[in-house]
């Protein structure tokens, strides 16, 4: 039998969306072992003069916990 857990990351890129998710999803991985997948719950931008400065991803992240 196998658990697991979810932690929520949000991490935000210049470039895009999907630089954001790789950010994160790599973080994560740094910091937990046995990543399997991931939840993109919200996308957000931050605009400055009328353009798109910043690409925001919250995300949940899930891990399977290691035997005993």
């Amino acid at each position: 039998m196998s658990v697991a857990k979810v932690i929520e990351v949000s991490a935000t890129s210049k470039t895009s969306f999907e630089d954001a998710i790789n950010q994160g999803v790599a973080r994560a991985c740094d910091t937990v072992s046995n990543v399997r997948g991931a939840w993109i719950k919200e996308q957000q931008v931050s605009v400055e003069n009328g353009r798109i400065s910043d690409f925001r991803v919250n995300m949940q992240v899930t891990f399977v916990l290691d035997d005993k």
